[in-house]
């Protein structure tokens, strides 16, 4: 879980830019580096107080992280979106001091990188690798029942083989998190993510609605008319023997509780709907016609 910026500078969501900036100055004359020479705490302290300044400080950074959230924040922008635009001599001058290195040369310089430290002391800081996204299609009853793929992945020029697990009840458009399965990082840093956005292919039979499915069967006229039974398919490949009540009538819908998908998170499972249509015959024989109006002249 990310840090939270406010509390690495001990103020509330609500403070102001100044105080912020009060704040942000209280801290860095305690962890500035040349305040506290071959110090590696202070050293990392100083590092996060500048990088949750670097949004904090910022009016738009700030409301992007206030809206989506630390964590969320943290997948969304680099360190060199963080940290963009953030001159921190120039601030750490206003502030009395000399530059960030004192009298290491008086460096000045714009973040570009992840980490002033490095930039101004040539120390190589680890740095995460970067998150890819694939997409990947999977059949209805994989979606449904779940399944193992092995999928290729290419990185830095090389192609990774990666078995998945794809969890029962995932939908289209979700994504599959695999943690470490990304870009190596780089100076020991650890691995990106890779991320599987789900892609449902049409099913020849059902359709998916949340977590129901739906189908259509048809059935003759004499069959809604008297009641009958008929045998439909179901997702795990059995069939499932049902009634048709007299006097159905077209586009009736008949629910088969439990027969959908299982629920991604807790426990249970969808519904199976089936539209039952009525079929009216294009042809008819000598016979049928007779018995048609016959039937059409006892009011049916």
């Amino acid at each position: 879980m990310a840090e939270d910026y406010y509390k690495i500078l001990g103020v509330e969501k609500t403070t102001g830019k100044e105080d912020i900036k009060k704040a942000y100055r209280k801290l860095a004359l305690k962890y500035h580096p040349d305040r506290n020479p071959d110090d590696k705490k202070a050293e990392e302290k100083f590092k996060k107080i500048s990088e949750a300044y670097a949004v904090l400080s910022d009016p738009k950074k700030r409301k992007e992280y206030d809206t989506f959230g630390a964590d969320t924040f943290r997948q969304r922008f680099t360190q060199e979106d963080i940290f963009r635009e953030f001159d921190l001599n120039e601030i750490l001058r206003s502030f009395g001091f000399g530059g960030l290195g004192g009298g290491r040369g008086n460096q000045s310089f714009t973040y570009r990188t992840t980490d002033p430290l490095s930039e101004t002391y040539g120390r190589p800081v680890p740095q995460k690798g970067g998150d890819l996204e694939y997409s990947i299609s999977i059949t209805l009853e994989e979606s449904a029942f779940g399944a193992e793929k092995k999928l290729s992945v290419k990185k830095s020029g090389k192609t990774e083989s990666i078995n998945i697990k794809i969890p029962p009840g995932i939908n289209s458009g979700k994504k599959l998190r695999l943690a470490g399965k990304g870009l190596p990082g780089t100076n020991g840093g650890p691995p990106g993510n890779l991320y599987l956005k789900m892609n449902i292919t049409p099913h020849q039979i059902f359709t998916r609605d949340g977590d129901d499915i739906y189908m259509e069967k048809s059935i003759m006229f004499s069959e809604a008319t008297l009641g009958t039974t008929i045998d439909v398919p179901t997702l795990d490949g059995s069939a499932k023997r049902i009634k048709i009540s007299a006097g159905t009538q077209n586009n009736t819908k008949i629910r088969m509780k439990g027969y959908g998908i299982p629920q991604l998170i807790g426990k249970g499972k969808g519904d199976q709907y089936i539209k039952i249509t009525v079929a009216v015959p294009k042809e008819l024989t000598k016979q049928q016609t007779e018995l048609i109006k016959k039937l059409s002249k006892e009011g049916l």
